[in-house]
């Protein structure tokens, strides 16, 4: 299995990154390819998993070691594939997500793509348990988790306005790292960000 791509990050496209190693463009299917944005055309080490199928073989790439581990586990519950995972992972970050199983919050799980309210217990039912030896949480990082769901429901409103406005997903994905740097989490001040940063691009 290819556990690391170490190369030059070439492209950058809607969901995956193109990694040239020695001449070989590696395709990387990622969670959010935007926050890879500083490196571009610069030497990076990118994390991977290898998802083999019958009719298919899959290079996912993760930002770091902890979001690959919880990306093998989220992909191991039942109803859960790898597009669904990265949904998931590009939602909130990794020990947002694990503080929610813990807590068994299956209304922070259901805000997410494709994820419903049984999916969501088999999350709680599969992981409960197995994620906090890798991953620490504490109780700060679980108020965070909750001021990011909140978060969310900000970013997620101003990015259907700006949809509705008649912006591509690429351009709305490449500002979002930006705005969810704002201080503000009110969506019409995002919105109000968010075109002020498309104007300048």
């Amino acid at each position: 299995m290819i556990a690391y791509i170490k190369g030059m990050l070439t492209y950058i496209l809607d969901d995956s990154i193109i990694m040239d190693v020695q001449g070989i463009g590696y395709e990387l299917f990622c969670a959010n390819p935007f926050v890879f944005q500083s490196s571009l055309h610069k030497e990076i080490k990118i994390h991977t998993y290898h998802h083999v199928r019958e009719d298919a073989q899959i290079l996912f790439g993760f930002k770091n070691e902890e979001e690959k581990f919880l990306f093998t586990k989220l992909i191991s519950v039942s109803g859960i594939g790898p597009k669904g995972a990265l949904a998931i992972l590009g939602g909130v970050d990794v020990a947002g997500i694990a503080a929610a199983i813990e807590r068994e919050d299956d209304k922070f799980l259901t805000s997410f793509p494709g994820v419903g309210k049984k999916t969501a217990r088999q999350i709680i039912l599969d992981l409960k348990g197995k994620l906090t030896n890798v991953l620490t949480i504490t109780e700060v990082e679980t108020d965070m988790a909750n001021a990011k769901h909140a978060d969310a429901e900000g970013l997620q409103e101003a990015a259907e306005a700006l949809k509705a406005l008649g912006y591509t997903d690429r351009e709305i994905k490449g500002i979002m790292p930006e705005l969810k740097a704002t201080d503000s989490k009110n969506a019409d001040e995002l919105i109000r960000k968010a075109l002020s940063l498309l104007m300048k691009k």
